[in-house]
C-alpha cells in the first residue's frame, strides 16, 4: 500500500472511530440501511419490482430473484446500461427517462435508489412513480439530501474535476457514481409536499446524518461533523445528510411499519 493510501485509511478510521462517540443516529450509513434493511420490509414472493434507475447495477441479485420468484423491470435513461446488467435479471427494460414514463400500474414495489438527485423534474418522476404501482403497492426511495455540504459542493464544483476528485479517493465508485446531479426538491419537506399529489402515502420513513466524503482528511470531517451537529440541533430531520421513504399507493391499506423519527 502507498503512503497516500495508508494516510487516507488512517484518516477513516479515525473519523470512524470520532462516529462511535455519538448517538447511533449520527453513524448509520443511509445506503447501506436502505439496501439492507429498509427495503426487505416491503420485498414479497412473487412481486413486480419496478428497479428505477439501477442500470447495470440493480437493486437485486440474481440469487435474491430466484429465491422471492419476482419479476423486474428495469426503467434507466440509458439502454447501454441496461444491456451491461447481469444476463436475465430484468425479465422487462425500458431505456427512457423517468420523468417522462408512465406504467402499467401493475408494480407491488418499486425501488429509487440514489437516483432523483441526478433527475431535472422531481415531480414528474414522482409522478411517473406512482403510475408504476398498482393499488397498495409500495415505492422504496432512498435519497441524497440538498441541504447536505456535499450536495452543495456537487453543485458548485465542475464535473470534470469532481470526478477527478472522487474518483482518486475512492476508485470503488468509478462503476456506479460519478453522473451529474441537481438535486430538484431533494430535501425531506420537499419531497413530501408531492406524495400528497400523487395519491401516495408516507408508511416509513428514516433520516440518515452520516457520509464519508470528508473522513479521508480528518480535520474536514471534524469541521464537518461540528456543522452537522449544529445544524440538526436547529432543523431536525432537515439536517439529514440522506433520507429514506416508503410511499404506499392510495388503495388496500398497506403495513403501517411505523414512523422512524431519527
Amino acid at each position: 500500500m502507498s503512503l497516500a493510501r495508508w494516510l487516507i485509511a488512517a484518516n477513516v478510521r479515525l473519523s470512524a472511530a470520532t462516529d462511535k462517540l455519538l448517538h447511533e443516529r449520527f453513524y448509520i450509513d443511509g445506503n447501506t440501511d436502505f439496501i439492507n434493511e429498509f427495503t426487505g420490509n416491503y420485498l414479497r414472493n412473487g412481486a413486480t419490482v419496478y428497479d428505477i434507475g439501477g442500470g447495470k447495477n440493480p437493486f437485486l441479485s440474481q440469487s435474491q430473484k430466484r429465491s422471492l420468484g419476482a419479476y423486474i423491470v428495469g426503467i434507466d435513461i440509458s439502454e447501454a446500461e441496461l444491456k451491461a446488467a447481469p444476463d436475465g435479471i430484468y425479465d422487462k427494460t425500458v431505456a427512457g427517462d423517468i420523468c417522462a414514463y408512465r406504467g402499467a400500474g401493475d408494480g407491488d414495489l418499486a425501488i429509487c435508489c440514489a437516483v432523483l438527485e441526478h433527475v431535472k423534474d422531481v415531480e414528474a418522476a414522482i409522478a411517473a412513480i406512482a403510475t408504476c404501482l398498482k393499488p397498495g403497492g409500495t415505492a422504496c426511495i432512498f435519497v441524497p439530501s440538498r441541504n447536505a455540504i456535499f450536495s452543495r459542493l456537487n453543485l458548485v464544483i465542475p464535473e470534470k474535476l469532481k470526478r477527478a476528485i472522487l474518483f482518486s479517493i475512492f476508485p470503488q465508485t468509478r462503476n456506479h457514481q460519478g453522473f451529474k446531479s441537481y438535486y430538484d426538491k431533494c430535501t425531506p419537506s420537499a419531497l413530501k409536499k408531492l406524495t400528497e399529489k400523487y395519491d401516495l402515502r408516507i408508511v416509513d420513513e428514516r433520516y440518515y446524518y452520516k457520509h464519508t466524503y470528508f473522513d479521508f482528511v480528518y480535520p474536514l470531517y471534524l469541521l464537518w461533523r461540528a456543522w452537522s451537529l449544529l445544524l440538526y440541533s436547529l432543523r431536525g430531520k432537515e439536517a439529514a445528510e440522506t433520507f429514506s421513504l416508503a410511499l404506499a399507493k392510495a388503495g388496500p391499506v398497506a403495513p403501517d411499519l411505523g414512523l422512524d423519527a431519527q
